[in-house]
């Protein structure tokens, strides 16, 4: 724990701030990424070649190529993240420990899941991983609400508008917290979809956490102050540091893919924060092609049912539907990318509004 031997031993005042380590966690993170990525990915490759390749279910044909692209790429990240974390997050705070807590859990749950997919063609049953994230979530709503945490959900636009949950917050953890890592999984398609929105969520966050923890900002824009807070600013940015860093693998044609290591560790991390900082509703709006992502799967289903196997897209998650249409993927990941960062554009301009 650098910060510790650079602030607390030695007082070196400038290792305090929380917006210079947060610096510092970007270009720490980036660049374990950048040195580890190259010999996990060999890795990663000799183990899927060597159980045949893998291709993810309900893929256009186009896809078949891609089978020999390792998946389970995740773990790149969660290594750059948890070592950055040790160097320059606070760890003693509760926050800090609580994110990162959910990070690395779900992050094995996704380990195990795309480990049994490579082997067995097939990873865990639905049931078991739901139980699995349920619990998760579970514990973590816990170690909040010990800690004597604010129970209470926080409506945009309305300064004045809140709604305590009590002994319900757990619940409305576990909605938001699965809810958002299995959006995130179902947006991870195409070659830096996924990762490439994540990281302008992530990079909304790092706003975010940073003025819910800092007492006269938050009390200027009537944001709810969290003490302690802004601590997830660094966690957060160590996270930045890693997406942006996996982007440069998993830009097309991708080398690896982060599989649901990945994508179900960012989207539950991404998910606790929001608790945290009481900007669930905002996680709504800048993760919106998340939300979208999902209703399409969810949507496709109902409709399916319902008319004895006719389909409303092509395809779902819709945009696999785009690919069909013969969008070209780069195309379809840039367009999201886009409205992904007006969305955040909105998000943050709507703080001021209340």
């Amino acid at each position: 724990m650098i910060y510790y031997i650079l602030y607390e031993i030695l007082d070196i005042n400038v290792f305090k701030y929380i917006t210079f380590r947060g610096f510092l966690a970007l270009l720490t993170s980036f660049i374990i990424v950048y040195l580890v990525a190259p010999k996990i990915i060999n890795f990663l490759t000799k183990l899927q070649n060597k159980e045949g390749g893998y291709r993810r279910k309900y893929t256009p044909d186009t896809h078949e190529a891609k089978k020999n692209t390792p998946t389970m790429g995740g773990v790149i990240i969660l290594i750059s993240v948890l070592i950055t974390s040790l160097i320059w997050c606070n760890i003693n705070n509760v926050y800090v420990i609580t994110v990162l807590f959910t990070f690395l859990t779900f992050g094995f749950i996704g380990i195990i899941d795309d480990y049994l997919k490579i082997k067995y063609k097939t990873g865990l049953s639905s049931k078991s991983k739901f139980f699995m994230q349920v619990s998760t979530a579970i514990v973590s709503a816990s170690i909040l609400i010990i800690n004597n945490f604010d129970t209470a959900v926080y409506f945009p636009v309305f300064k004045d508008l809140s709604f305590d949950l009590g002994v319900f917050f757990i619940l409305w953890a576990v909605f938001i917290i699965v809810g958002t890592s299995n959006a995130v999984n179902l947006t991870d398609g195409l070659d830096g979809l996924a990762i490439g929105i994540s990281s302008i969520v992530v990079a909304t966050f790092v706003v975010l956490s940073y003025i819910s923890g800092h007492y006269e900002l938050a009390n200027y824009l009537h944001l709810p102050y969290v003490k302690d807070s802004g601590e997830l600013s660094v966690f957060l940015m160590a996270l930045l540091g890693a997406g942006l860093g996996f982007l440069w693998f998993n830009s097309y044609p991708a080398q690896v893919f982060m599989g649901d290591a990945g994508s179900l560790s960012i989207g539950a991390s991404i998910a606790t924060v929001a608790l945290i900082t009481k900007q669930e509703f905002t996680l709504a709006i800048v993760g919106a092609i998340f939300v979208w992502e999902t209703l399409s799967v969810i949507l496709q289903v109902a409709y399916f049912k319902a008319t004895g196997g006719k389909r409303l897209f092509l395809r779902a998650p819709i945009h696999h539907h785009y690919e069909l249409k013969g969008i070209p993927e780069t195309k379809i990941v840039i367009r999201k990318w886009i409205i992904t960062i007006l969305l955040a554009i909105i998000a943050l301009a709507l703080i001021k509004i209340r």
